[in-house]
């Protein structure tokens, strides 16, 4: 099994590498079960963030590190879905294409959430931050319904995200060409 190593907010960890295509792999970065790293990792980010009011990310593996940003820092969190449930009305959406994922996805926010945002300073947040369609979605839908977004982080910046200057992020991660 092929993996790197790598070092998050003090935590060591060797990712499996899978491949994306005959091209490329990525190593695999999961929050999910890992409960060390997500409290390092949201307590580092936190340090990092400008002040905001509610941490917002996209379901679902971004999920983990926002209610645990939210829970060390400003209390209040939102998740973008990418179903509409029966208790969301009126719902303001985006299409969203993630490379982790084989086809066209869409994220939701139902007016409970969309009227709750409003007048805030959100702070955007994923777990992995790649090609940036991920990122771009939940800016658009935060676009479309007028909430003022003070920053964007995440644990990894994965590929060219290393050098982009509008995120903040703890490690760069690779991807592995073929």
């Amino acid at each position: 099994m092929d993996t790197y190593h790598i070092n998050i907010a003090g935590v060591e960890r060797d990712l499996i590498k899978y491949p994306v295509n005959d091209k490329l792999d990525i190593a695999a970065f999961i929050l999910f079960g890992d409960v060390e790293v997500t409290e390092k990792a949201a307590a580092e980010l936190l340090k990092r963030s400008p002040e905001h009011d509610v941490v917002v990310s996209a379901e679902a593996k971004g999920i983990p590190l926002c209610y645990e940003m939210a829970r060390q820092g400003c209390r209040e969190y939102v998740i973008a879905r990418k179903s509409v449930k029966v208790y969301m009305r009126n719902c303001v959406d985006v299409a969203v294409n993630s490379i982790t994922t084989a086809e066209v996805q869409r994220l939701y926010l139902g007016d409970t959430d969309a009227n709750f945002l409003k007048g805030k300073r959100v702070l955007i947040v994923d777990d992995v931050i790649s090609t940036g369609e991920s990122l771009a979605a939940l800016e658009a839908l935060m676009d479309k319904i007028g909430v003022n977004v003070v920053g964007k982080a995440c644990v990894l910046a994965e590929g060219d995200a290393k050098n982009r200057d509008d995120i903040i992020f703890l490690e760069e991660l690779p991807v592995f060409e073929k």
